[in-house]
């Protein structure tokens, strides 16, 4: 806690000890060399030196890695590499994941995790128990490769390298927790664990739920806590948790089960949640990251406007940029947060920037979805599973409107009601959004198709995508999952 607080009390001068540790220790890779980071002495110098990067910029660089070239982008061995979680697309980008990576930041996040939840419940009794985590897969990809590279997804490869002490806290095994089948795997799970003392859970929401309802089914129980009567907290991330979270209280007696968020993205460790009854995640500073962030107005901008930490405000959407101690330099992740607070630095993850509609100029982002969607769900009895949404173009002349595939656990007593009040909510929300529908001067009403029960996980099952980080793009500028999600819909119907 002492280290901790100490990166808290002086953010600016931690995250300048992280930017001149980065450059000397890559400044002989053929990175370094090419832009020079032997000369570089402050930010401004690193900012105008180094490029922005996309993925496609630094996959010359992770290919020849592959290839067997080390000190490219970082000096140490490569030999691990984190599949994204991206859902659209065959091809999936995978990222170098260095050993500085898994120690100083994945490891040192799951330290710290700890260590604030303990400093905030201090009768907590989780380390009596097991720590139920599910992970991904490993693939080895490269098995026929002489250099011997793996990849997998981060959760796999953060369990897979676990020192010792933290394999024998959690369950279950890696035998079970690398298996690709995730129907074959989530009744394993629950064959193992059902029998243990499990106090904590961690892992994505939309995996353990299926978990946890899968074990309440098969052992006809209506609590968890008939199964694990010293449950007591969830560590959870990778998506938002408001959608599940009352999901998660039906399987809850008393609501007793705790809940805290992080923010572990396959490029690393930014975010955990510090205070009992403040949702925002504290930015982690010293984790071997230096954060940098662009104005939302300039997202798309090819040469954007770019802040370090101290020049961010309050209340305005930034995307993120991150130059890490894997090697991924000035890298723009498409993750978007807005801070809450500037002392200490915490922030609330608001999307991604891929993951938003902005195709009228509504500047509609994940944030304001699951916040109307929450409140149409309240007012019309509803529960949500799942949802995504994409803009449609009328032909000719006429305006186009936003389209949502919806599947519910339990359905809205009206569906036109529940349409009408996540219209007016995302206007309540989002001021472009309810300049463009005044009137309908720029777009219609928003169309809601309620989707039958499993369409989602139909489609993550098919695209093999089952299990791990993997989760359901919520909004998009194209339609092309929109589309996918109402074919499957209908071959499920010839089907049945």
């Amino acid at each position: 806690m002492e280290e901790l607080e100490n990166s808290i009390n002086n953010p600016q001068r931690t995250q300048e000890k992280v930017l001149s540790n980065l450059l000397d220790t890559a400044k002989n890779t053929i990175y370094g060399r090419e832009y020079h980071f032997k000369d570089i002495k402050n930010y401004r110098q690193f900012q105008k030196q180094v490029p922005l990067a996309n993925y496609e910029d630094l996959l010359p660089y992770i290919e020849n890695i592959l290839r067997g070239e080390q000190n490219m982008l970082w000096p140490t061995p490569i030999k691990w590499f984190a599949k994204s979680s991206g859902t659209t697309g065959a091809k999936s980008k995978i990222v170098p994941v260095s050993t500085e990576g898994l120690e100083q930041c994945h490891y040192q996040g799951g330290r710290d995790m700890l260590a604030l939840y303990i400093n905030n419940y201090p009768d907590a009794k989780l380390f009596s128990g097991k720590n139920l985590s599910i992970g991904g897969s490993q693939e080895n990809n490269f098995s026929n490769n002489k250099n011997g590279f793996y990849t997998a997804n981060i959760s796999a490869i953060v369990m897979k390298n676990l020192p010792f002490w933290a394999q024998f806290g959690r369950t279950p095994g890696l035998d079970v927790t690398m298996m690709n089948n995730w129907e074959e795997k989530i009744k394993k799970i629950a064959e193992i664990t059902t029998e243990q003392n499990v106090t904590s859970l961690a892992g994505s929401p939309m995996w353990m739920l299926l978990l946890l309802q899968h074990i309440v089914r098969e052992q006809k129980i209506e609590y968890i806590q008939d199964i694990w009567p010293n449950l007591e907290v969830f560590f959870h991330g990778s998506v938002s948790f408001a959608p599940y979270r009352p999901l998660f209280e039906n399987l809850d007696r008393n609501n007793s089960l705790r809940y805290l968020e992080i923010f572990n993205a396959t490029e690393g460790f930014f975010g955990l949640q510090d205070q009992k009854h403040d949702p925002a995640l504290l930015l982690m500073l010293n984790y071997g990251i230096y954060y940098e962030f662009i104005p939302e107005k300039e997202f798309l901008l090819e040469e954007p406007t770019v802040l370090p930490l101290h020049e961010v405000e309050l209340g305005k959407n930034y995307s993120m940029v991150i130059s890490t101690n894997s090697g991924l330099w000035r890298y723009k992740i498409g993750d978007t947060i807005k801070f809450t607070s500037t002392s200490p630095y915490r922030f609330v993850i608001t999307g991604r920037t891929k993951h938003c509609i902005n195709v009228f100029g509504e500047d509609l982002f994940v944030e304001h979805a699951e916040k109307a969607l929450s409140v149409a769900c309240k007012k019309t009895g509803a529960i949500l599973r799942d949802f995504t949404a994409a803009p449609f173009f009328y032909e000719r002349q006429k305006k186009g409107y936003h389209e949502w595939l919806v599947e519910f656990v339990r359905s809205p007593h009206d569906l036109k009601e529940f349409t009408a009040i996540l219209d007016k909510e995302l206007g309540e929300l989002n001021d472009d959004y309810a300049s463009k529908r005044k009137e309908n001067i720029a777009i219609e009403a928003p169309l809601v198709r309620e989707m039958a029960s499993g369409t989602f996980y139909q489609w993550l099952k098919r695209k093999n995508k089952l299990g791990g980080q993997h989760k359901i793009p919520r909004l998009s500028n194209s339609r092309e999952f929109v589309e996918e999600l109402l074919e499957l819909q209908r071959n499920l119907q010839t089907e049945l």
